[in-house]
């Protein structure tokens, strides 16, 4: 069975080698046909401690490494800064 991948953006990195991903998906409601945007935050392993907030990235799904983490961080691109 292959691994889902999500992109998402990161929202915390004060965890050690851990990082929390807030994922959000996009759909059209079944009775008001309007699209609505909804979020969820995923922690993922960073074993590198090298992603900062804001930055974009891609998360695998993993065996688990702890009681919240199922996720590790595969890729990804910094946010520039302005």
């Amino acid at each position: 069975m292959p691994k889902r991948l999500l992109q998402g953006v990161v929202v915390s990195d004060k965890q050690d080698k851990t990082v929390v991903v807030r994922v959000e998906r996009r759909f059209t409601h079944p009775l008001l046909k309007k699209t609505v945007r909804r979020s969820k935050k995923y922690h993922a392993h960073d074993e590198a401690n090298s992603w900062k907030e804001g930055d974009t990235v891609w998360i695998e799904e993993h065996r688990p490494l702890s009681k919240l983490k199922h996720w590790i961080v595969v890729q990804g691109e910094k946010r520039v800064e302005v």
